[in-house]
């Protein structure tokens, strides 16, 4: 099977061994694992995991090995299947974890349980052990057991409270994707690098307990901080960060009917002066009456927003109002894309507001190496994956196997044992 991963390169974790054992709120920390080397070994129940069951299919097929979802967070791991009420498979259990470095579960299958093996006993035959539980509020939470959703989880957080519009009669809305289920298995993933880190200067292992609930919360930017420092709450913004003081609207729609978010440029003197000087080369000064407080802006001395929000000097409010206009003007002549590219000439700070697959289209992410191809020869088609957002320059990264079909190295993988 062809991957991107190169042959003769190291892959950085591809001495550890992994058991992932639960639902999809892990499986992003199992993909980042087995994607830099580490030999992820998924123990699915015999039915599989229930995100094989998740819409988009593969053409539309519905079938547990064409799920998008089950394939996107699944790469490079190999599959096992273990049914934990059957207790002839403790020993074929215990085998896996003492040939493992690493096991990481959501506390949703519970194999120690439903196997009748003593946990304690697990951690004390195996020191070197790391056992990483990721659940919704805490390992032994008295809120564990209730109904969630990433939804859910993300508006208890604090995530849903921060993304929205400004105008509040609106609801929040939660941001694409499972985010609160990733901000958990993003914690997870440093929380096992640095208990690996312990185990290499110690030789002994531990026990993570990850808290998705509390992941959100402690990743709302100034959110909590605010409240804990000065009892001040954050207010949604459409486009732009949460804030106690309300900011300068940042989304300007272009020519062709696309945004682009420009942050609060121009917000230095000299950014004034390239403003203008951006008018005219397009040819727009006589369209802008307020061109010329853009030259009075190019000859102020330096001044903090602060100056600008607190609202009482007239003068910096007039010539930041002509600075949003003069943008305002240059966005309805020019697409999303060409705004951006001379915005960038001129030296501003501007993004075009891509879709996400817009976005891994980008020439830039293309070069980037951003669009990995991974072979599906079950399909006898190439599928194109997206690719890691960093690059090693010791120790590679890569896709080393496509998402693995329920069950299919069981057998490879209790004969290794």
């Amino acid at each position: 099977m062809a991957t991107n991963a190169d042959p003769l390169a190291m892959m950085a974790l591809d001495d550890l061994r992994v058991l992932e054992i639960g639902d999809e709120r892990g499986a992003w920390c199992g993909k980042l694992l087995a994607d830099m080397g580490a030999d992820v070994i998924k123990i699915e129940p015999p039915e599989g995991d229930p995100s094989r069951q998740y819409e988009p299919f593969v053409d539309d097929e519905p079938h547990h090995e064409r799920s998008l979802f089950f394939w996107y967070y699944n790469t490079s791991k190999r599959s096992v299947v273990m049914d934990f009420d059957d207790r002839s498979n403790a020993d074929a259990f215990l085998k896996l974890v003492e040939s493992a470095d690493i096991i990481f579960d959501t506390n949703t299958y519970d194999p120690v349980g439903r196997l009748g093996i003593d946990y304690h006993q697990i951690m004390s035959d195996n020191p070197g052990l790391i056992w990483c539980t990721i659940t919704n509020f805490g390992f032994g939470s008295v809120r564990d057991d209730e109904p969630h959703t990433d939804l859910t989880l993300a508006a208890n957080g604090g995530f849903a409270w921060m993304n929205g519009y400004d105008d509040h009669s609106l609801p929040p809305v939660r941001g694409g994707g499972q985010q609160a289920y990733h901000t958990g298995s993003n914690y997870a993933f440093m929380s096992i690098l640095t208990a690996l880190l312990h185990r290499d200067a110690t030789g002994v292992g531990q026990h993570i307990n990850v808290n998705i609930n509390a992941s959100v919360n402690v990743t709302t930017e100034a959110g909590s901080y605010s409240w804990l420092v000065s009892h001040s709450t954050v207010q949604r913004q459409t486009g732009r960060h949460a804030g106690v003081a309300p900011s300068m609207p940042s989304q300007i729609k272009c020519a062709d009917g696309r945004y682009v978010n420009t942050g609060i440029p121009p917000r230095r003197p000299a950014e004034f002066g390239l403003c203008y000087d951006w008018l005219e080369a397009e040819g727009l000064l006589d369209e802008l009456p307020e061109a010329a407080l853009l030259q009075v802006g190019a000859e102020l001395e330096s001044f903090s927003l602060a100056d600008v929000f607190r609202g009482d000097n007239e003068e910096l409010l007039a010539i930041f109002g002509a600075g949003r206009e003069a943008f305002d003007l240059l966005a309805s002549k020019l697409t999303a894309y060409e705004f951006f590219t001379k915005a960038q000439n001129f030296g501003f700070q501007v993004g075009v507001i891509h879709s996400p697959e817009e976005a891994l289209e980008d020439p830039h992410f293309v070069d980037r190496g951003m669009q990995v191809k991974v072979e599906h020869p079950e399909l006898d088609r190439e599928v194109i994956y997206p690719g890691a957002p960093y690059q090693l320059t010791k120790g590679s990264w890569g896709i080393t196997r496509r998402p693995p079909l329920l069950g299919e190295h069981t057998d490879e993988v209790l004969s290794e044992l």
